[in-house]
């Protein structure tokens, strides 16, 4: 009996977070601490919702890949056994979040603050990708979002016909499509040492990829000339999910101190992801890069040579998602 008493203490445990006076629940994220993505959620979410909570729900968070990496977090958090809550990445989750691929198959796109209200607005009138996220048992509490995508050439980029011929890398496979209609050869190659020796020996002529992790391979030392913009978009989308089953179980008063956390940190993300943003160009300048910040025009001019809505039309099976995205993207983006 004693035996069948402690085995079943033992699951309960590790399927549902300790209750007493308080709430622990254990967070996992693939990043480190210290970029502009995880100090705000470490000193502004989290914190934010302690004191929401009264100090009554705790967030222990592991970072680096300690628990799941970006490519199993749906499954560590869909189970709610290892973590409660944790970063998913839909572009590592392809085959669990279809729609969400939509985010990523804009070449440009609103920032700061209208970029936080967009992605907002969208998890608030578009049920389909909410109902996509319960269908892997995820509820979303904090949507966060990146750097913009920026240009690292070998050489000195006068315009973006200069692409035509070259050989440029890029993860994406909205991208590569992208580049391969702006007339340049698409590369795949693994992440990492790879990419910057082949920008170091010519094999490679250059890469599209957020700032921010251009700059932590040192690609701005073999390919210095970067040309980026805040409306170069990106779409890698960073949702703050917690196991639905865990959610579901919270008392109302816990759930809505996440929701309140979350207004307050939402009022504040846009200016932030702007300061840090012009924090990491003045970091490039002073390593050596060559920034040039693209015009309205060469942003008009990417926007059309990607012939993203073709793209778009051969990756996208539900019209219905597709085109409201498309036009709160739309709005949001006459907006700025």
């Amino acid at each position: 009996m004693r035996k069948n008493i402690f085995i079943f203490t033992v699951l309960a445990l590790l399927f549902f977070p300790y209750r007493s006076d308080s709430l622990t629940l254990v967070y996992s994220d693939h990043e480190p601490l210290g970029n502009m993505r995880t100090a705000f959620l470490n000193d502004v979410f989290f914190k934010a919702v302690k004191e929401c909570s009264e100090g009554q729900i705790e967030i222990m968070p592991h970072w680096n890949s300690e628990i799941s990496t970006g490519y199993n977090a749906v499954k560590i958090l869909r189970e709610g056994r290892e973590a409660q809550i944790a970063v998913i990445v839909p572009e590592y989750a392809p085959k669990e979040l279809p729609l969400h691929q939509i985010f990523k198959s804009f070449p440009t796109g609103p920032y700061g603050q209208k970029q936080v209200e967009f992605f907002r607005n969208v998890y608030n009138e578009i049920p389909e990708l909410i109902n996509e996220l319960e269908a892997n048992n995820l509820h979303a509490v904090f949507i966060a979002t990146g750097y913009p995508a920026a240009f690292f050439s070998v050489r000195k980029l006068d315009d973006l016909n200069d692409l035509r011929g070259q050989k440029w890398r890029s993860a994406s496979f909205w991208h590569k499509d992208f580049l391969a209609n702006a007339g340049a050869v698409p590369v795949t190659m693994a992440w990492g040492q790879g990419v910057f020796e082949a920008l170091d020996n010519g094999t490679l002529d250059g890469l599209i990829v957020n700032i921010d992790s251009g700059y932590d391979i040192k690609a701005h030392t073999a390919a210095p000339y970067i040309l980026t913009s805040q409306k170069l978009w990106l779409g890698h989308e960073y949702i703050i999910a917690m196991n639905k089953n865990v959610w579901d179980s919270l008392e109302a008063s816990e759930r809505n101190a996440f929701v309140r956390a979350a207004e307050s940190s939402y009022r504040i993300l846009g200016r932030t992801m702007n300061e840090a943003f012009a924090r990491q160009l003045d970091i490039l300048r002073s390593d050596g890069a060559v920034i040039r910040i693209m015009s309205d025009d060469e942003i008009s001019f990417w926007e059309k040579i990607t012939d993203y809505r073709t793209v778009q039309d051969k990756y996208i099976n539900n019209t219905e998602v597709m085109n409201s995205v498309r036009t709160y993207m739309k709005n949001f983006k006459e907006a700025d």
